[in-house]
């Protein structure tokens, strides 16, 4: 019998340049495959190239095959047809696959009227069931909401519902828990595991997480610069690691930074003291003198850091985390409770007041590049912070000091004319960990820094962090949902739930022996390549 999808020798050239080269895939009815690899792999091009929704410039060769259809040579009134109701796709980041203008029921509902033809009434009952199979039924999450109403997770169960609406035959899903919580990462795969067993539709699962791949996939597909590195059964090739780059993907997704170097000395007392802090947002009116009840994003959080010292803040998406982080930053206020830097109140200052305080604290978010401002050259965007200098630097000096933070993050000097979109995503990253460093603070605060990166590149700015820790004594905190960077780059750790912090200590007793209900939660759901691979042993043997 003939597989669903079955790929062989597919090359690929975008304007001449190589991006595919030989690549063979197979996947059967009820199959999760894993397509795995490094950022440029060329993972998302293998997926994009079986949906044939390749950029201009692009020439394919070889044969996709897909349950009898010859896919490069289909017309596009054929793959039309195909896309949506043969063939569904799940994208990494929900809300760039969501219309902001129209409501989540009008978007699952328009692929069932545009393939069935089925009337308004019709395809809004198919919209409630399978938003009703993917976790969010009508009684608690109304046809007529907007994207901007749900949360991460629920967006993501949207997609889903969207891609599965018509019960296509193959799903491709790219990345689509990177950027959850664990928890909703647990939930979103055994939601796509459920569909795949009920529906005995084939997954293509595209990740670079080997601990994600271990606990769903049947089978897995290793690329490199676009060749197959290795293939085979899921348990057997990441167990065995017979192939060095497999070797090399497994122990960068368990690697653990060097953090011996000796720390700086720091002056005696706490450097950041958070005493009694609260956010309470006012509840939005209902009526001429009615508001609905308050939330309360942080309540009653109290904690320090030392000098040098690194902690991480976990906890699930909506926990109050970034809203904590803000107070700290001194970009937002509390409403009770106050916050001091090396012995000084920060919380009750004005913006002039607290210039020489923002020179000492610096932020590196998720997504650097949505942070750079795309029109200035790196060196541009690397010197922003030192406007909070009292006395304005020379050419020279500002020149000296891009140059040294450059260097301290790994890039070359000569790299400060370069626009951030001539860099890799790595790269930017380095561009700003650079950015936060320059003024020499004693704090930086790094919300979710490497989650959108693969697990090699990962790998290397935790090594980054750690070797800034250690040469230069620049305290961290450090806001994750990955446990497995906590536990790599963090002294201690805080968990966060329901606005409060339920749990703390040292990280590796709190991540191997949690005594909070939000604690075990975060453990159990965390992906973590050993054990997947020890259970799935367990129920083979």
């Amino acid at each position: 019998m003939a597989p669903l999808l079955n790929i062989k020798d597919l090359r690929l050239t975008i304007g001449g340049v190589p991006v595919l080269n030989g690549i063979d895939l197979a996947i059967e009815p009820g199959e999760i495959r894993a397509l795995v690899g490094e950022s440029g792999s060329g993972k998302s091009m293998t997926a994009l190239s079986v949906m044939k929704l390749l950029p201009n410039g692009a020439r394919a060769g070889g044969q996709i095959r897909f349950n009898g259809t010859d896919i490069l040579a289909a017309s596009e009134t054929e793959m039309c047809r195909l896309r949506g109701d043969d063939i569904g796709m799940v994208f990494q980041e929900p809300m760039t696959a969501l219309n902001p203008m129209k409501t989540i029921g009008e978007q699952v509902a328009e692929g069932i009227r545009l393939h069935t033809g089925a009337s308004r009434a019709v395809a809004e009952e198919r919209t409630r069931a399978i938003l009703d199979r993917v976790g969010l039924p009508v009684a608690k999450f109304p046809l007529g909401r907007y994207p901007h109403e749900l949360s991460g997770g629920q967006r993501q169960r949207v997609v889903i519902a969207i891609a599965c609406a018509l019960k296509p035959k193959l799903l491709i899903a790219d990345e689509p828990t990177t950027a959850l919580d664990v928890v909703l990462q647990a939930q979103i795969l055994q939601l796509l595991q459920d569909l795949v067993r009920d529906e005995k539709m084939g997954l293509l699962l595209i990740s670079h997480d080997l601990a994600v791949v271990a606990d769903v996939a049947d089978s897995v597909t290793i690329l490199r610069h676009g060749e197959v590195m290795d293939r085979g059964e899921t348990t057997q090739i990441l167990t065995e690691q017979a192939h060095p780059y497999t070797r090399q993907l497994a122990q960068a997704s368990m690697h653990v930074p060097d953090r011996s170097r000796p720390r700086i000395a720091q002056d005696d007392g706490p450097l950041l003291s958070v005493r009694n802090v609260a956010r309470i947002y006012p509840g939005t009116r209902t009526g001429l003198l009615a508001r609905s009840e308050p939330t309360i994003a942080v309540d009653d959080v109290s904690f320090e850091l030392e000098p040098g010292q690194s902690m991480a803040l976990v906890g699930r998406s909506g926990c109050g985390k970034s809203t904590l982080a803000r107070m700290v930053l001194a970009l937002d206020k509390p409403t009770h409770g106050d916050i001091a830097l090396s012995g000084r109140r920060i919380d009750n200052l004005g913006e002039a007041a607290l210039r020489p305080a923002r020179r000492h604290m610096q932020v590196v978010f998720q997504d650097p590049y949505g942070s750079f401002n795309p029109r200035h050259k790196a060196g541009r965007l690397v010197a922003e912070p030192l406007f909070l200098f009292d006395t304005p630097l020379s050419q020279s000096e500002t020149r000296e000091r891009i140059d040294t933070a450059l260097e301290r993050v790994g890039i070359a000097p000569k790299d400060r004319d370069k626009y951030p979109h001539e860099f890799s995503g790595g790269q930017r990253q380095r561009l700003a960990i650079a950015r936060a460093i320059i003024t020499e603070p004693k704090l930086v605060v790094a919300d979710e820094p490497v989650s959108a990166l693969d697990v090699s590149i990962r790998a290397q700015i935790l090594d980054l962090f750690a070797d800034l820790n250690g040469r230069l004594g620049i305290a961290y905190l450090f806001i994750t949902h990955d446990l497995a960077v906590a536990r790599a780059i963090t002294d201690s750790v805080m968990v966060m739930a329901d606005g409060r912090i339920v749990e703390r200590g040292r990280t590796d007793e709190v991540l191997r022996h949690p005594q909070s209900d939000a604690g075990r939660a975060l453990v159990d759901a965390s992906p973590d390549l050993h054990r997947s691979l020890a259970r799935r042993i367990g129920e083979q043997g």
